[in-house]
């Protein structure tokens, strides 16, 4: 083949995908929320409560027991799924379920789920469940401004044993 003609069509194909390139790097337009929306977040990583409590081993029990496995408590590992209800003006948003994660469901329950809302003041209630059974011990109820194209962040902190909203 001809060096000028070899040449000439390789610019030819670079040109086309560099033409290819610069259309899609403008369009079609991306827009992350909708005009006049605001954005909630929620995002958890916690470790639920045990499923099963610890019971104290009798001495017979023990006694069975190589000697380094005499421990006085048989504490089961699985833990409880962790539940988050998410309520807006009254009317229910998002109810997650989160299963502990491991090969002995003993590990941290990861969740995230993003909710575009419209823009304005809203009532939010969120429900933090981490036991058994399931009971809804933490709420928080806020009456929140939320703008458009801002993000809201709903979150647990072990530590505070509280629901954070940044």
């Amino acid at each position: 083949m001809n060096r000028a003609l070899r040449y000439g069509l390789q610019a030819l194909l670079y040109g086309a995908f560099a033409a290819t390139l610069g259309y899609f790097s403008t369009s079609p337009a991306f827009e992350p929320l909708p005009p006049g929306h605001a954005l909630i977040r929620v995002s958890l990583n916690h470790a639920g409560q045990r499923k099963f409590a610890c019971r104290t081993r009798s001495a017979e029990e023990l006694a069975k027991l190589a000697p380094n496995m005499r421990a006085a408590e048989d504490c089961p590992r699985e833990r409880a799924p962790v539940r988050v209800k998410v309520d807006l003006d009254g009317r229910t948003v998002t109810d997650l379920v989160a299963s502990p994660a491991g090969l002995s469901r003993d590990g941290a329950s990861v969740a995230y789920r993003r909710l575009p809302v419209p823009a304005g003041t809203h009532r939010l209630r969120v429900s933090f469940a981490d036991d058994a059974a399931g009971t809804f011990d933490r709420v928080r109820e806020e009456e929140m401004h939320l703008e458009a194209g801002r993000v809201l962040v709903i979150d647990f902190e072990p530590g505070q044993g509280a629901i954070i909203l940044r």
